[in-house]
């Protein structure tokens, strides 16, 4: 099993810790893992993505050039991976930001509304793990408990008081892409 994940959006939405946490979950659970960000000279606002890729093997190569997956959390992230992702791959779509359907069809596609669920349970801020749980209920590579129990060890100190919050935000975006038929 290898899974390759590319998670792209607009910096500040947490595409990189997003992608940190889906590579420390296979590394916490004896899996292959390599994770390579990239972002855009801006601090907020500019672009960002990470590749990820989870294997029960070792990794040949970091690089990905048509992956299994995209999650992607805004309308020009949409717009550059739709087309790279592999047949009968799968597009985690941000519905809350991204009003656009997507034009495949031969590929599953997950439409949560990450930025409303996260907003709703406290901050939209943790609109990352919404898309995170969406990812799992439809590629279960990991498991829901094995990310919570990453998530329990790598979010930093300073955002502990939303640990909870970011658990429930996860369980909700799980069950969002599960409730529709892939």
């Amino acid at each position: 099993m290898e899974t390759s994940i590319v998670i792209a959006g607009f910096g500040g939405q947490g595409v990189l810790f997003a992608g940190q946490l889906l590579a420390y979950a296979g590394m916490d659970n004896n899996l292959h893992v390599t994770w390579i960000p990239s972002y855009g000279p801006e601090m907020r606002g500019g672009t960002a993505n990470c590749t990820v890729i989870v294997s029960d093997e070792p990794v040949g190569a970091p690089i990905v050039a048509r992956p299994d997956v995209a999650v992607v959390l805004n309308l020009p992230s949409l717009q550059k991976y739709e087309p790279l992702v592999k047949p009968g791959g799968l597009l985690v779509v941000n519905s809350s930001l991204i009003m656009q359907k997507v034009s495949r069809s031969d590929v599953d596609v997950a439409y949560v509304p990450a930025n409303d669920i996260a907003d709703e349970l406290g901050s939209a801020k943790m609109m990352n793990m919404a898309t995170l749980g969406a990812l799992l209920a439809r590629r279960p590579f990991l498991t829901l408990d094995q990310l919570m129990l990453t998530l329990d060890a790598h979010l930093p100190a300073r955002k502990a008081h939303l640990l909870a919050a970011n658990k429930l935000v996860i369980q909700k975006g799980y069950e969002a892409a599960a409730a529709v038929p892939a």
